[in-house]
């Protein structure tokens, strides 16, 4: 056959054996789930879970979830079934171009900065939060995230569940202060 013949018979195969497609955000069953991620600020954390449990929500932390034999991917890949994810960028590594060495700034692990990029292919921008904490590197390429600084003051509290409910969980804000 002509080329157009082979082409459109490729196209016909791939519908017959292409997966279904994935549940998209919005049918979601809400879980009431969140997913922090964290580098090594424990206090931080600590917090910030608190702060998610008030609000009637559960907060998944990697550690605190059963190995059950898993690797660390396995394990967050099993765990990373949630309505958010509130990432927390702390200066917890430096880095700087290999040439320019003082432009060293805090960055957050790197480990950390992956886990975002996951959660932002899983749940979609507008399901995760960055809270950083003060003069920090925030990747260039993530540019429709939500950065909210974690000031001293503790606004980031408010801010934080106001941008949780727009993404269609049920909170009450009363509850936010």
């Amino acid at each position: 056959g002509t080329l157009r013949d082979i082409l459109q018979e490729r196209i016909d195969d791939s519908e017959d054996t292409s997966p279904p497609p994935a549940t998209s955000t919005k049918d979601r069953i809400n879980t009431r789930h969140v997913f922090v991620v964290h580098g090594h600020d424990d206090g931080l954390k600590d917090t910030v879970a608190r702060y998610l449990s008030k609000l009637e929500l559960k907060p998944i932390i990697l550690h605190e979830q059963p190995n059950q034999g898993r690797t660390i991917i396995e394990k967050f890949e099993h765990h990373a079934d949630v309505d958010f994810a509130v990432v927390l960028f702390t200066p917890d590594d430096t880095g700087n171009p290999i040439n320019k060495p003082e432009l060293v700034k805090p960055r957050a692990r790197q480990n950390v900065v992956l886990e975002l990029g996951f959660f932002m292919g899983a749940l979609g921008r507008h399901r995760v939060c960055v809270l950083h904490a003060g003069d920090i590197e925030l990747p260039s390429d993530y540019s429709g995230v939500l950065y909210l600084p974690l000031d001293p003051g503790g606004g980031w509290r408010f801010l934080l569940a106001k941008e949780m409910k727009a993404s269609g969980i049920q909170i009450d804000l009363n509850l936010a202060g």
